[in-house]
């Protein structure tokens, strides 16, 4: 199902309302929220829905004592929001080598929430910023610059995920 920008705007403040009714019930814990990077106007397909799944799996080994997890299956995309007791900074490092050591975790964007609804950077942690799924470049950078077309990339998430889609 295709999706416009003004759905995408919309599931984005959605999610960061639902974000802070999270905090606000549950000022001791920490919030991590898992996303799905599904470049294009489809953000819900057979693809998104394997990567959303193989991020839970690696959550919940990472996290063996989470709280509570709440998933949402959206046209605009997958969201998940896990609760834990592990302090924010070790859990930012945490989710921080999932998505730099799974072989989709390029997929994955994990953020862990701070109380003030800000997520917490890699930089934060000492890690440096996520490079393109292409190329050596920052993803932000190739991202602004729109360097790859959505086939090129589109093609690279499909040979990714091949191993993974019956």
């Amino acid at each position: 199902m295709t999706i416009t920008l003004e759905q995408l705007l919309l599931s984005r403040d959605n999610r960061q309302e639902h974000q802070r009714i999270l905090l606000k019930n549950n000022p001791d814990k920490t919030l991590i929220c898992l996303t799905v990077i599904m470049p294009g106007n489809v953000k819900r397909n057979c693809f998104s829905l394997t990567v959303a799944q193989e991020a839970l799996k690696a959550i919940k080994k990472t996290f063996p004592l989470v709280l509570d997890i709440e998933t949402k299956d959206l046209p605009t995309g997958f969201e998940a929001y896990i609760l834990t007791d592990t302090d924010i900074k070790e859990t930012k490092l945490k989710c921080c080598e999932i998505e730099d050591t799974h072989p989709l975790g390029r997929l994955f964007d994990i953020d862990v929430i701070d109380k003030d609804m800000q997520p917490l950077s890699r930089l934060q942690v000492g890690k440096k910023p996520r490079k393109c799924l292409l190329c050596e470049h920052e993803a932000r950078y190739c991202m602004r610059n729109r360097t790859h077309t959505q086939e090129e990339i589109g093609q690279y998430i499909e040979n990714l995920l091949k191993p993974y889609v019956h």
